[in-house]
């Protein structure tokens, strides 16, 4: 397999083709950014962390029968995925209020569910990522109404093995941001990453924040918890 020229660069990542037009190269970067790119900073050691916690944990779901885009980590840094096409629908899925449903719907943060929530957003940075619904993205077209229900399933499923590990490591999932795409053939698998940057991560006794809140929040400490977070998932993920 040989990395060619670069195709896209985002907040977080880089892709490039690869001799094998199935397959691609991720490089995470440690670029930070938030506030849909308003806040822009760096995250010394980011990119590491969240392509090895990445990949760790997609193995897992893969050994759960959740399909991910997960081919094989080449270094710290890059990753060997399956091309697919991003369905551009963000999946929020929610277990405790945080973030911006808090803001939202005029509620405390901390606030633990009885059953968790998903939440579609329109994939689209010009529009500042728009929360829609089900009908909404079928009028747009984003999704058949079985993709959406795979999206559905596998989402649920996913929250319920990373709640279960994270527990394990005596951390709180209170919610995380999924992405999906389809491969060549049309099946929806899991794409994008899992990691600090994409979830909210709180220790289960003292609630300190384990995540890129910290970045966002101006409260400090963003480097050493996300080593923090990645120690954690050393101890029980080997």
């Amino acid at each position: 397999m040989e990395k060619l020229e670069q195709l896209y660069e985002g907040k977080a990542k880089k892709v490039f083709k690869t001799d094998d037009p199935e397959l691609l190269v991720v490089e995470y970067k440690d670029d930070a950014t938030a506030f849909n790119g308003l806040k822009k900073g760096t995250i010394a050691g980011k990119g590491v962390i969240n392509n090895e916690m990445s990949n760790r944990l997609m193995q897992m779901l893969e050994k759960k029968g959740i399909p991910t885009h997960f081919v094989k980590e080449l270094n710290s840094r890059e990753t060997l995925v399956k091309k697919v096409s991003i369905v551009p629908l963000e999946v929020i899925v929610r277990n405790i209020s945080a973030g911006s449903f808090a803001k939202h719907y005029g509620v405390e943060e901390g606030i633990v569910f009885e059953h968790p929530t998903i939440e579609f957003s329109y994939k689209n940075d010009e529009l500042g990522d728009p929360l829609l619904n089900t009908y909404h993205a079928l009028a747009l077209k984003l999704a058949t109404p079985e993709e959406i229900k795979t999206i559905e399933d596998y989402s649920f499923r996913i929250n319920e093995a990373l709640k279960a590990f994270w527990l394990t490591c005596g951390v709180t999932l209170v919610d995380f941001k999924l992405e999906f795409g389809r491969l060549s053939d049309g099946t929806i698998v899991l794409a994008d990453e899992i990691s600090p940057d994409t979830s909210r991560l709180w220790d289960v006794k003292t609630h300190e924040k384990l995540d890129k809140d910290r970045f966002r929040r101006d409260l400090g400490g963003v480097e050493e918890a996300y080593a923090e977070i990645m120690r954690r998932l050393d101890e029980h993920l080997k």
